[in-house]
């Protein structure tokens, strides 16, 4: 498909991208899907057609890729975390009801290693508050809970970057079912532009490529069955590492499908070696561990120190910070991997 494009002499947006629109926005049972160039773009899109921008606040998680934060902060609005839960490292209901202010204009929560947050109860705080949320759904592409996928609520925000579940390498999506965001959100895609010099608004070169729809359009119909040995490797995990000590699963909340963009564990104080020791040591046998993420966002100087950010206490986000490893859990394992990474792994922790 791609070296049809190629040939065609067509690279820019066109009739590939509609198609890997349309059938992105049925993945998400959504009314419309607006690809843009990458998973940033689709963020700092979505706010602007929802017009956030300075004087307004957005809360949302401060265990994040900072991607989250840097779309808040190009919209021009000030960031304000909420502490994640320390069973699942998703936004806490709660903490995110105690950060609304009268300056509160959007909730941004992120979905974590694959897991939604709980949409249902963070619509009813948003319907309360009449507030907007734009999820970012970067590590959920096919992911639900409660019987909703990102974008029903409201705005959902995907990455189609190189490590995702399904990637184009580099591109994004934002999925809605209200019509009048989708309308801005491709005039804003298109320097503003309506139709061919009908400029009417401000807008971004967020384009897609064909090139990079053709990628995402090949991996459509097989997303699924990756998922599906996504979720069992991830058990074959759970089953084979149950009773390590010192390791601690994530919860997985009833009524989600996670697609298990990570296989993540805690590292408590219980286990005989450290965190970071275990990362060296499962990485020096050939086991392809990583942390994500080393520190919560506002661990470091650069935002910490930022005027539009307030930095509030996140214990949960920072002790998450210190214990978290994911191990492979991706499509292309054999039983043979999973059984290294098993035996590996329980026998660094001794058990």
């Amino acid at each position: 498909m791609v070296l049809e494009v190629l040939r065609s002499g067509r690279l820019a947006q066109g009739h590939l991208v509609k198609q890997f629109e349309d059938q992105f926005a049925e993945l998400c049972n959504t009314e419309h899907a607006v690809a843009v160039n990458s998973g940033t773009s689709a963020l700092v899109g979505a706010l602007q057609a929802i017009e956030v921008g300075p004087g307004d606040e957005v809360i949302t998680s401060p265990f994040t890729f900072v991607a989250t934060v840097n779309a808040i902060l190009e919209a021009g609005a000030s960031v304000i975390f909420a502490d994640v839960s320390l069973s699942d490292a998703l936004m806490c209901v709660d903490e995110t009801a105690a950060r609304c202010t009268d300056r509160t204009r959007a909730i941004m929560p992120v979905h974590l290693y694959g897991q939604m947050a709980d949409m249902v109860a963070l619509r009813q705080l948003a319907a309360a508050r009449n507030l907007r949320i734009i999820e970012d759904a970067a590590q959920a592409h096919g992911a639900r809970r409660g019987g909703l996928s990102p974008g029903q609520v409201d705005i959902a925000c995907f990455s189609m970057y190189g490590t995702k579940n399904l990637t184009t390498p580099e591109g994004g999506m934002v999925t809605t079912d209200d019509s009048a965001v989708a309308e801005r959100l491709r005039i804003l895609r298109n320097q503003g532009m309506r139709e061919r010099y009908e400029y009417v608004m401000v807008g971004h070169n967020y384009r897609m490529t064909e090139v990079n729809a053709a990628i995402g359009l090949a991996q459509m119909p097989v997303l699924a069955d990756w998922t599906a040995l996504r979720r069992a490797n991830a058990q074959k995990l759970l089953e084979g590492l149950a009773g390590c000590p010192g390791i601690e699963f994530m919860a997985v909340a009833a009524r989600s499908h996670s697609v298990y963009h990570q296989f993540t564990v805690r590292v408590t104080d219980q286990a005989r070696v450290t965190r970071d020791d275990l990362v060296e040591q499962l990485t020096m046998n050939g086991v392809g561990a990583g942390v994500y993420y080393p520190r919560a966002v506002g661990g470091y100087d650069c935002y910490r120190t930022h005027p539009r950010i307030t930095v509030t206490s996140t214990p949960n986000a920072e002790q998450l910070a210190r214990e978290v490893i994911s191990l492979p859990v991706h499509q292309h394992l054999t039983s043979s991997d999973l059984d290294h990474i098993i035996q590996t792994t329980r026998s660094l922790l001794g058990a």
